[in-house]
């Protein structure tokens, strides 16, 4: 997979390495010539230029690539590369950091964006899910909440315990991609009986998340 990352500040270098060691093709684009180092990510294809101008994502030649991150520093600037990246060049994959958390709701489809990330979402999320047993914890939204990755963690008096994941009425537009048990990353099969602690991961619509955690938990949200 080629990969577009523009800035190159250390969020961009960072993402850079991580898609590097795992095997994808990655060119950096930076504005400001004084971050362009090569030696700091051995195995990027380096681009001096300012990514909001469309002659200089022509010549990098952005429609090569098949996913484009903005992670400049400036929610702006961002949002630029990430309309032009889907408007003018049809990158199938456009991911954008939110820098300003207070800038989120820009971050949609109507700027080219498919995945917005925010540090402090995230953070708080990661939090929630560590610590929150028996209530859906949204990790990630994908399309502004077409898809949203959840998990949630059951309880003991969950209804479902040591019952088949065949019996749970799992609401419209959720599939559960894996259960977290302990060490073990368990692949759902329609036998698998479900155990207190038991993390279940599930790629959902929003609409559906109070359904969800009504289900599992066997009592009315609110």
């Amino acid at each position: 997979m080629r990969v577009a990352i523009v800035g190159a500040g250390a969020v961009g270098r960072s993402i850079a390495g991580e898609l590097l060691g795992n095997g994808h093709a990655v060119m950096l684009i930076e504005k400001n010539g004084s971050k362009v180092r090569a030696k700091a990510v051995p195995g990027a294809e380096w681009v001096q230029a300012d990514a909001c101008e469309v002659t200089a994502l022509e010549e990098a030649q952005l429609a090569t690539c098949d996913v484009v991150i903005a992670a400049t520093g400036d929610d702006k600037a961002n949002l630029v590369v990430s309309l032009l990246a889907k408007t003018e060049f049809a990158v199938n994959r456009v991911v954008a950091r939110v820098k300003d958390p207070r800038n989120e709701w820009l971050y949609t489809e109507a700027w080219g964006v498919d995945v917005a990330v925010s540090t402090p979402r995230v953070l708080a999320a990661l939090v929630e899910e560590a610590v929150t047993v028996g209530d859906v914890v949204r990790l990630m939204s994908f399309r502004k909440g077409a898809a949203n990755l959840t998990e949630i963690t059951l309880a003991e008096d969950t209804p479902w315990v040591g019952r088949a994941l065949r019996e749970v009425p799992l609401p419209r537009e959720t599939v559960l991609t894996a259960i977290l048990r302990g060490e073990r990353v368990i692949t759902p099969s329609p036998d698998e009986p479900l155990e207190a602690g038991d993390e279940l991961l599930f790629v959902m619509h929003g609409d559906v998340e109070e359904e969800l955690q009504e289900v599992l938990s066997g009592r009315p949200v609110g």
